[in-house]
């Protein structure tokens, strides 16, 4: 069971019956275009690149750099490795 207070999260197919009802248009057709949306967005940021949704937000890479962390079982430090990171930073919207 679920605490009442925790928020449920909207799947894919939910999204598609949602952004499908608002439109008018058909699922099937609506749930390529959310497809070729990600897709656009995830092959553009992948490349390093920018997604910029005026009013929405924007999707782009970020950088995490090395540190050294510590094993929680044995409290041995590790070194973790840099890494890249996609972000998203809200528009006025949110």
């Amino acid at each position: 069971m679920h605490n009442a207070s925790e928020e449920q999260a909207m799947n894919k197919q939910e999204l598609v019956d949602a952004v499908a009802a608002k439109t008018g248009g058909s699922k099937a057709a609506t749930g390529e275009a959310i497809d070729a949306v990600i897709a656009a967005i995830t092959g553009e940021v992948t490349k390093g690149g920018t997604v910029q949704l005026v009013g929405f937000g924007s999707f782009a890479t970020g950088a995490r750099a090395a540190r050294v962390g510590r094993n929680p079982a044995t409290g041995a430090e590790i070194q973790i490795p840099a890494a890249k990171t996609v972000k998203f930073t809200a528009g006025k919207a949110f």
